[in-house]
């Protein structure tokens, strides 16, 4: 199986360089441990400084200040797929979320036949993307402490629940072609070529909407003309979450940086006992070596 290389990238000096090494280690840990085995995609993300620093062959996640518009999957002149991501509160959740749709379909135009989510069209063509009906925070989780998005599973696209199938890897949603408040599922219906959507927005429940024909051109992907005629997925996947799922995120959080910070002390002290207990070279002295990189590691804080 062919390993997809991504990179994670800050071209906004607003976050520092350290978490942004947590925030790709989270994405790691979720996309070896949660999404790999689930989807059969093998990929590796890391973390670079700067977009010069990232090796030819890595697709880009890019973070921004301001994406005015055109956050989401693109491609380059050359047909190779980046994403960008407007730096907010939770902008861990929106990569995560990127990473995760340019794995499954790179290039933004990925459709599965399937029954309709409404009555009466028969069988239609739905866009693939996975973290879109359960995108809302709430439904997120955390990987290291880094709050990372749901996605569904290719058994979202069934045409009947049944019991003890995984739709979504949380467990969020329970069923086929489910949307959670916040999310929401895209289609095209072939009679017509028109597309459609189940939206939960707003309201006590989901709706569905007519957005007629679509027009793609240039370098557009069918993915980011979806999302420009849906102006509200914008808002709610940048949201915070409930009050109680903010106080769940942040002691997790705060758990996971006191553990880190403890193990961090412990691995200092033990490197000091080895540096100090260690023989000393012929011709070297024990002391000021000793204590040369004892302070030297202690530094690396």
């Amino acid at each position: 199986m062919a390993v997809i290389q991504l990179a994670l990238v800050a071209e906004t000096a607003e976050i520092d360089f350290r978490y942004l090494t947590k925030v790709s280690a989270a994405l790691q840990k979720q996309l070896a441990r949660d999404f790999g085995p689930i989807w059969e995609i093998a990929a590796t993300i890391d973390a670079f400084h700067s977009l010069d620093d990232v090796p030819v062959g890595y697709w880009p996640l890019i973070v921004v200040d301001d994406v005015q518009g055109a956050e989401g999957i693109h491609q380059d002149r050359h047909g190779q797929p980046y994403a960008l991501v407007e730096l907010g509160d939770d902008w861990s959740l929106t990569a995560s979320h990127e990473a995760i749709e340019m794995l499954v379909d790179p290039w933004g135009r990925k459709l599965v036949p399937g029954v309709s989510a409404k009555a009466g069209q028969g069988r239609v063509e739905y866009l693939v993307e996975p973290c879109d009906p359960s995108e809302s925070a709430q439904f997120g989780y955390t990987a290291n402490g880094i709050l990372v998005s749901d996605f569904y599973t290719p058994h979202f696209f069934d045409p009947y629940a049944a019991k003890g199938v995984r739709y979504s890897f949380t467990g969020a949603l329970s069923k086929p072609r489910q949307v959670l408040k916040g999310g929401y599922l895209s289609w095209h219906v072939p009679k017509t070529d028109h597309w459609w959507q189940l939206t939960w927005f707003d309201g006590s429940k989901p709706s569905f909407r007519d957005i007629g024909m679509l027009s793609i051109s240039g370098r557009d992907s069918l993915r980011s003309v979806v999302k420009r005629n849906t102006p509200e997925q914008r808002g709610i996947l940048r949201c915070k979450a409930s009050r109680n799922t903010d106080k769940l995120f942040a002691s997790a959080r705060s758990s996971s940086d006191v553990s880190t910070a403890s193990k961090a002390s412990s691995w200092r002290e033990e490197i000091r006992e080895l540096l100090e207990a260690a023989p000393v070279a012929s011709g070297s002295r024990s002391s000021p070596r000793s204590k040369r990189s004892s302070r030297a590691v202690g530094r690396r804080s």
